[in-house]
């Protein structure tokens, strides 16, 4: 698949007289799942922000699924995207299933007096399905454990049927278990819609799911390498990126990451 979803050329952002990124240039396209790597205040958040039409530049171009940062009204733009954020503040007793109807309108709560289709509230049953949270269809979001909610946010962000996905830090206060359950619902949805295309921001290679196959490597405001995933996550790279020796592995389709400790003489 070549169209292209998401495109940054020569992107700079500067706040309060500080240069935060510089020179960023990054192209998703259909059915390529990125994953954003760098240490804390390298930028990742920032790029995230230009995917997600959250952000303007200060110069260059931003395109999202085929519209121009600055030439559309963003509001609309934003319904077309997926955003899975595990920092959702969600607040009122709103059940699994009334909380990804959310994202069909966008908001944290369901709008008084709205109604969603029957075609959206089967939508919405589906994707609690597909994430494993059929049991837990009428559960209050309050009784949740952290990796449920971040299922259930995965098929909020799902439900307006995005081209684009977004990721922020999926995994942030999940226990082992949780995360990988998590991996494997971000993987079984790859599968099913071959022409999704998503970014994930995390700081852990141990973090993306098997199915990552492009990466973009961050530091110091700008991207150290991106491409295909097993031409940017080599140990040399990494070591560069997080300023400290990190050997690189991979297992079969996971990734690990250990630091390298100097030989005693």
């Amino acid at each position: 698949m070549t169209d292209t979803v998401l495109r940054l050329q020569d992107v700079h952002f500067r706040r309060d007289g500080r240069d935060i990124l510089h020179g960023v240039d990054l192209t998703v396209r259909a059915g390529e799942h990125w994953a954003l790597l760098g240490p804390n205040g390298a930028g990742k958040s920032t790029i995230l922000g230009f995917c997600g039409a959250l952000t303007h530049p200060s110069s260059g171009v931003v395109e999202v699924l085929g519209r121009r940062v600055g030439r559309v009204e963003l509001q609309a733009l934003r319904r077309e995207i997926g955003h899975v954020d595990p920092r959702h503040p969600v607040r009122s007793p709103l059940s699994v299933h009334e909380a990804v109807l959310t994202g069909v309108t966008g908001t944290v709560d369901l709008p008084m007096r709205w109604t969603p289709t029957p075609d959206e509230a089967a939508q919405a049953d589906e994707l609690v399905r597909i994430v494993g949270m059929g049991g837990r269809r009428d559960a209050v979001w309050q009784t949740l454990s952290q990796g449920e909610r971040g299922r259930a946010l995965i098929a909020r962000a799902l439900v307006a049927r995005p081209r684009l996905l977004l990721l922020d830090e999926p995994t942030t206060g999940l226990d082992v278990a949780a995360r990988e359950q998590l991996l494997e619902t971000v993987d079984e949805l790859a599968h099913a819609d071959p022409g999704l295309a998503s970014v994930l921001v995390t700081h852990h290679l141990e973090e993306l799911p098997e199915t990552t196959t492009h990466a973009a490597l961050v530091a110091h405001g700008g991207l150290l390498a991106a491409g295909r995933i097993d031409e940017v996550l080599t140990t040399e790279a990494v070591t560069t990126a997080f300023e400290h020796p990190i050997q690189v592995a991979r297992h079969g389709r996971r990734w690990s990451a250990r630091a390298l400790r100097a030989r005693a003489a």
